[in-house]
């Protein structure tokens, strides 16, 4: 029986690992954990969740809705999993990340074509591989990547502060849904004119972890999950536009706030919460200090501060076709944001494709061809298009990556909404053309 390695334990890799072995395919599953951690990484468990506890918007109209939709239709593991250990989020998927992380490690280890290895890989195998390393890819592992690959770039992840619900004084704050959309999840603390330029001021002279030389080169920060002192300092409003607008919220007397931070819950109990937004790079003390400024915080508790990690990513338009293959050897893939696809989902959806393809090469079928139109296809197309070479960044799901509509839509929701119908269908199309089965 033909058996394929796959290497890391991540969203991807597990995507990677369940989707081959419910086509027949025995998988070498390769982790490092327990046995040695990266620097972001605390839990045993596979698909652990080291940023935002948030898998992004549910409903089917926005990008991230749709891409998971999309990914349910191509056999996830993850998705099914993220709904099975939801927690109140408004109309976001988020989950409990330690009940997930050990749901999606348990129906892989659980599968009896899944044999799980628990040691660091730091050669590239022979054979048929799926490289789902991570952004966090370091030592022997990394440089081999580099030999095979070239240079890649970095840039950074910043994650968010954790404080415990039962430290946040309720008498000041309120529970209201994220931009009048959805049900009331989020606790929300609002400032008036005053009290955000305090806030504002304190935040931008706070002091901050130095960084490296390589920390400081322009790319280093993804504007997807930008530091809260990275945005405060691009303007003094440029929060109230951003994390801080405070879009359909009013406060216990009706009035609309200046300016409000939302904190979404971090577990299904709701015993912790986290700043929305407010991922940083800010010293420990100075996020005491300058966070519990906001209303509400005055006295929390921090379960846990924010802090920055090393992401890397390969330059994916020169390396790899869009079913994640590698031109120059067309039987090592990779996957997950290695490749430059940003995001949970996004990672996970990427070692999805991955698995698909080889796992139908391998059987002799025709290939799945993801029409551009999809989320999951446009995702694709974008990490291996040649016209990104040399100027290529991380990119997530987002609308701007499909193809126009020829008819003209003003209202954003309905038109996103044709984008949806229309992505939906095309893949249906597509797999029922090939005869695709469904694994979940």
């Amino acid at each position: 029986m033909t058996e394929v390695k796959v290497i890391g334990a991540g969203l991807a890799g597990c995507e990677s690992a369940w989707i081959l072995s419910r086509n027949g395919i025995k998988v070498k599953l390769f982790e490092m954990k327990p046995q040695k951690f990266s620097p972001a990484h605390k839990y045993k468990g596979f698909a652990e969740l080291v940023c935002s506890n948030s898998l992004k918007a549910s409903r089917i109209e926005s990008a991230g809705g749709l891409l998971k939709h999309e990914m349910e239709m191509l056999g996830s593991l993850t998705v099914p999993s993220a709904k099975e250990n939801s927690v109140g989020a408004g109309g976001a998927l988020a989950v409990d990340r330690e009940k997930f992380s050990d749901c999606v490690t348990a129906k892989i280890k659980n599968h009896p074509l899944i044999e799980v290895v628990e040691e660091e890989v730091t050669e590239i195998p022979d054979g048929m591989v799926i490289i789902a390393t991570g952004p966090l890819t370091s030592g022997k592992m990394a440089e081999n990547i580099k030999k095979l690959c070239g240079d890649g770039l970095s840039f950074y992840d910043a994650v968010a502060p954790v404080v415990t619900a039962e430290s946040l004084d309720m008498e000041k704050i309120f529970f209201a849904s994220r931009y009048d959309r959805g049900d009331a999840d989020y606790i929300n603390c609002p400032m008036d004119k005053s009290q955000y330029i305090a806030f504002y001021e304190a935040l931008v002279g706070a002091e901050r972890v130095k960084l490296k030389d390589f920390e400081t080169h322009p790319f280093s920060v993804y504007e997807g999950c930008m530091p809260i002192e990275v945005l405060a300092s691009r303007g003094v409003d440029t929060m109230r536009f951003g994390c801080l607008k405070p879009v359909g919220i009013t406060d216990k007397s009706g009035k609309r706030p200046y300016a409000v931070v939302q904190l979404r819950r971090e577990n299904r109990e709701g015993t912790l919460f986290n700043l929305v937004g407010f991922q940083t790079n800010l010293k420990f003390g100075e996020q005491k200090r300058v966070f519990s400024m906001i209303t509400g915080l005055e006295n929390a508790e921090f379960m846990r501060y924010g802090v920055m990690h090393r992401n890397t990513f390969i330059n994916s338009p020169m390396l790899l076709n869009a079913d994640f293959s590698l031109k120059s050897n067309p039987d090592i893939y990779f996957a997950g944001q290695m490749t430059g696809v940003e995001g949970y989902m996004e990672s996970a959806s990427s070692g999805l494709v991955a698995g698909i393809s080889l796992a139908r090469k391998i059987r002799g079928l025709e290939p799945l061809r993801l029409p551009t139109d999809t989320m999951t296809g446009a995702l694709s197309a974008y990490i291996s298009d040649p016209y990104n070479d040399g100027k290529f960044q991380p990119m997530g799901a987002n609308m701007g990556i499909l193809p126009d509509i020829p008819q003209r839509i003003r209202d954003k929701k309905e038109k996103y909404g044709v984008y949806a119908k229309r992505a939906v269908e095309s893949l249906a199309r597509e797999l029922e053309r090939i005869g695709y089965e469904n694994y979940c």
